[in-house]
């Protein structure tokens, strides 16, 4: 027989959660903002936790099934593809703003994207031109079509 786990410490293990949660994003916002120059490990938020490394990491895995890690790595990435895909900024430049540098970055991105962040960029890029100029063509076929309705009435 399983022992139930009392609902104290599962509140416990889901605060913990919530609180690496909140300072992950919380650091990736001090370094986007200049705030912060170095990127935390683990260890270093669990001493802003006060809590045993080991301890977070390891109520982490059990409250999300997933390793501290990968939150740190799915949040640069969505950094780096809104940077990518909303701004001009050099992919250098990006590389550098999340503590990486250009060579470790693309690796980084492609690992998790497939593709380097520069062809992410170009091929958001065209996806965006071809959605915009389908829009256009749609709203002038609609326009016609509307000019030729009204058209029969005048």
């Amino acid at each position: 027989m399983v022992a139930k786990v009392p609902k104290k410490i599962l509140s416990r293990q889901h605060e913990i959660t919530s609180d690496f949660l909140k300072e992950v994003d919380k650091h990736l916002d001090d370094i986007i903002q200049g705030r912060a120059l170095d990127m935390y490990e683990i260890r270093d938020i669990a001493d802003i936790m006060h809590i045993h490394p080991t301890h977070l990491s390891n109520t982490i895995k059990l409250t999300t099934g997933k390793s501290p890690c990968s939150f740190f790595e799915a949040r640069i990435m969505d950094i780096a593809k809104f940077m990518l895909r909303e701004t001009n900024t050099p992919v250098a430049q990006i590389a550098a703003k999340l503590t990486f540098d250009p060579s470790n970055f693309t690796k980084f991105f492609k690992r998790f994207e497939g593709v380097t962040p520069k062809q992410y960029r170009e091929e958001t890029f065209t996806s965006s031109l071809v959605h915009l100029f389908s829009s256009s063509l749609v709203h002038l076929f609609i326009i016609h079509l509307l000019y030729g309705c009204l058209s029969k009435y005048q």
